[in-house]
C-alpha cells in the first residue's frame, strides 16, 4: 500500500504539470521562438521532474530501445500506413493550407519538425503514459490521448478527429515497446511526409 501511494503522487504531479505545461504553450513564446519554449515544455522540464523530484531513471519512462525487434515492425509499417494516408488527404484545402505554408528552405523542416516532436512524444508517450500507467493500469493509453488530442484543436479538423484514435495507437505502441521512440519516429515521418506533399513537394 506505501509503495501504491508514492506512485499516485507522481500520477498526480504528472497530471497537474502536463496540463499548466499545455496551457502555457498556449499563451506564451519564450525567447521568441516556439521551439526553444516546446523543447523546454516537453522535454526539459518533464526531464527534470523525473530525475530531480521523482528520483527515477528517464528509462522508467521510454527513454530506451525497449523491444526493439517490435519497435521497428511497428515503425516501418507505420510508416507505411501514415505514407498512405498522407497522399490521401495531404491536398486537401485544410491541410495544404495550414501545412503547405511550411517549407523546406527556413531551417531544415525535417529537423525542426524532429526536434519538436522529440520533446512532444516524450511528453505524451512517455512521461504521461508511464506515470499514469503505475497508477491505473491500460487505461492510461486511452487517457494519454485526450490532452493530446486537445493539443490539435487549432489544426485541421479531421486531423483532430483521428487524433484520439491516432494517440491511442501511438501509446499502444509505447507501451507494448516500452519505449516511446518508435511513436516518435512514425510521427516525426508522417509530419515531415505531410509537408511535402501539402506543399506540392511530395
Amino acid at each position: 500500500m506505501a509503495e501504491r501511494r508514492r506512485l499516485d503522487w507522481r500520477a498526480a504531479v504528472t497530471v497537474l504539470v502536463s496540463t499548466l505545461l499545455l496551457v502555457f504553450d498556449e499563451y506564451r513564446v519564450l525567447w521568441n521562438s516556439e521551439l526553444l519554449t516546446r523543447t523546454l515544455i516537453y522535454l526539459v522540464i518533464p526531464l527534470a521532474l523525473i530525475v530531480l523530484v521523482y528520483r527515477q531513471s528517464p528509462a522508467e519512462y521510454g527513454w530506451r530501445l525497449g523491444d526493439w525487434r517490435l519497435g521497428l515492425a511497428l515503425t516501418v509499417g507505420g510508416c507505411l500506413l501514415m505514407a498512405g494516408a498522407v497522399l490521401v488527404i495531404g491536398r486537401m484545402p485544410a491541410f495544404s493550407g495550414y501545412y503547405g505554408r511550411q517549407t523546406a528552405s527556413a531551417f531544415p523542416f525535417w529537423l525542426a519538425d524532429g526536434i519538436e516532436l522529440l520533446g512532444w512524444e516524450f511528453f505524451f508517450r512517455g512521461f504521461l503514459l508511464f506515470a499514469l500507467y503505475r497508477a491505473c493500469g491500460p487505461l492510461a493509453i486511452l487517457l494519454q490521448a485526450v490532452p493530446f488530442t486537445m493539443a490539435h484543436v487549432h489544426k485541421p479538423e479531421l486531423e483532430t478527429w483521428s487524433c484520439m484514435f491516432g494517440g491511442t495507437a501511438f501509446g499502444l505502441i509505447a507501451w507494448r515497446t516500452r519505449s516511446f521512440l518508435y511513436p516518435f519516429l512514425i510521427h516525426w515521418f508522417q509530419a515531415s511526409f505531410m509537408t511535402l506533399v501539402a506543399s506540392g513537394v511530395g
